[in-house]
């Protein structure tokens, strides 16, 4: 079921969304804006914006919708509907690759720090190391995205091929019970989920987020070139309010802890112990590009990425 959750209650210095789809008295092309995000820490920043009052005063109002995966949701971003989305970077790329959307990295959220994401086993079972995994079955929230090709890049490093693991699609709320009935050997998890995992009795046997794929660029939000075009304005607006959000998280943990349990199922104190990854307002392009090479190299992407083409002119 689709979760709505209202942000501001009104627009702010810009005025109100007009009759007829009119612009509004401070020129903005919308007012009212839908947002994609998923439940996890790098959706913190637009949660910020909120709760300090950075969309009123651009004039928006902004309301957000829980989403699992941004493929999903491309009819909504096509036809107008939902104008951004939090995406991986791993995701934005795949859509690009295959023709059915035309997207830009508007904002990056966060990029990876140790144990911000790893490969866990359930209490109790034999497998102890990434070589352990040949033959066995890995959970990922999606196939073919950031889990499957960092987990790829480790087993790797231990001498294994990418297809010498099985890998099965499990939403991450659902990826413990299937650890724990045995319908997978093994699952990727990101924080929230890892630490509830280990606190559960589960065993971390690769940290994603370090070694050979330290530092990697995990995700920020995304917008259509259409959406770019036709919203200038609105764009602009929405990215000065996003990115004073992002500088934020980046200097002030407890400014995430405060908004996290808003938009999620983590208590407070959960929220508070959590490992987070490096809130910067730039993605390094070059973290990004070992990243795209990775996944055409994995057979992922049909085309090679010049990653600085993914980037909306305001977030460089």
């Amino acid at each position: 079921m689709t979760i709505a959750l209202t942000l501001s209650a009104c627009g702010g210095g810009g005025g109100g969304a007009q009759p007829g789809g009119a612009t509004s008295p401070g020129g903005l092309e919308k007012t009212q804006l839908l947002v994609g995000v998923v439940p996890v820490p790098s959706s913190a920043p637009l949660f910020i914006a909120e709760k300090r009052g950075l969309f009123k005063a651009e004039g928006l109002t902004v309301k957000t919708e829980i989403i699992q995966a941004p493929q999903a949701v491309m009819p909504k971003i096509l036809n107008g509907s939902m104008d951004a989305f939090l995406t991986s970077y791993v995701s934005l790329m795949a859509i690009n690759d295959t023709g059915a959307a035309r997207l830009k990295l508007f904002q990056h959220s966060q990029e990876a720090a140790p144990n911000v994401a790893g490969v866990v086993v359930a209490k109790g079972s034999p497998i102890r190391t990434a070589a352990d995994l040949k033959g066995k079955t890995i959970a990922v929230n999606v196939l073919k995205a950031l889990g499957q090709t960092l987990t790829n890049a480790h087993l790797q490093e231990a001498g294994l091929k990418p297809d010498d693991a099985k890998y099965v699609a499990v939403p991450f709320a659902d990826q413990i019970s299937a650890l724990s009935s045995g319908t997978v050997d093994a699952a990727w998890l990101v924080e929230p989920f890892l630490t509830a995992a280990k606190k559960g009795g589960a065993t971390q046997i690769i940290d994603t987020t370090d070694g050979v794929t330290a530092g990697v660029p995990i995700d920020g939000w995304g917008v259509s070139e259409q959406w770019l075009t036709q919203n200038p304005k609105t764009a602009a607006a929405f990215h000065r309010a996003l990115a004073k959000a992002q500088q934020i998280a980046g200097e002030d943990r407890k400014a995430i802890d405060e908004v996290v349990p808003t938009y999620t199922q983590i208590p407070a104190e959960a929220a508070a112990a959590m490992t987070l990854g490096k809130f910067s307002m730039r993605a390094d392009q070059a973290g990004v590009q070992k990243l795209a090479d990775l996944l055409h190299g994995y057979g992922y992407l049909k085309a090679k990425v010049d990653v600085a083409q993914l980037f909306a002119p305001m977030s460089g």
